[in-house]
């Protein structure tokens, strides 16, 4: 006799997608903002879904900043922030309005760099549902912790690509205001 075996999807066998996670978001029939994170790069795109796959309205790459003239990490904190302002401002030039969240498999710890991103979105001007006690602080969306831990930290190597630049870090978080007017301009 045959064993019975139910057979998963493929990508629910490797663990890649929730699909009852999916279709609750889907059943909102609204845009979702599709974050995902990489060692180097935050990846954020606003999709709708297609009955043959989802279809992406607008998508930015962290590293697009760097064409904008930003010159630190394109993973840290400010730069997830100017990437939400950036996918929020691309979404309105394509008349999307709101959006709801897709964090994908990733813990959505509040005061996390996925949130920053989703504050930039909504500071763009997108209509994001979100509670706002999870958003990061203003110091940490700017990068003023990133400069206040590179005047405390005296040479450690935690910093050595932005000394090999010439960066000076403790201007960081005028770059990243700079940077945000220029996004929303």
């Amino acid at each position: 006799m045959k064993d019975n075996k139910l057979v998963l999807y493929r990508r629910k066998r490797e663990g890649r997608t929730n699909y009852k996670k999916r279709l609750t978001l889907l059943k909102s029939r609204k845009p979702r903002i599709v974050i995902r994170r990489t060692n180097t790069q935050m990846l954020v795109q606003i999709t709708e879904y297609a009955p043959d796959g989802d279809k992406v309205i607008v998508g930015v790459n962290s590293n697009e900043l760097k064409k904008l003239g930003w010159q630190y990490s394109c993973n840290n904190m400010p730069a997830c922030y100017l990437a939400g302002i950036l996918v929020g401002k691309k979404a309105k030039a394509k008349k999307v309005t709101e959006a709801i969240a897709d964090f994908g498999l990733q813990s959505n710890i509040p005061h996390s760099k996925l949130y920053a991103v989703i504050k930039g979105a909504i500071d763009a001007g997108l209509t994001i549902p979100a509670d706002p006690e999870v958003f990061p602080k203003k110091e940490r969306l700017t990068g003023a912790h990133i400069a206040d831990y590179f005047s405390k930290s005296k040479g450690k190597n935690q910093f050595v690509d932005y000394k090999k630049k010439n960066l000076n870090v403790s201007n960081i978080a005028a770059d990243a205001e700079g940077l945000k007017k220029k996004i929303l301009q």
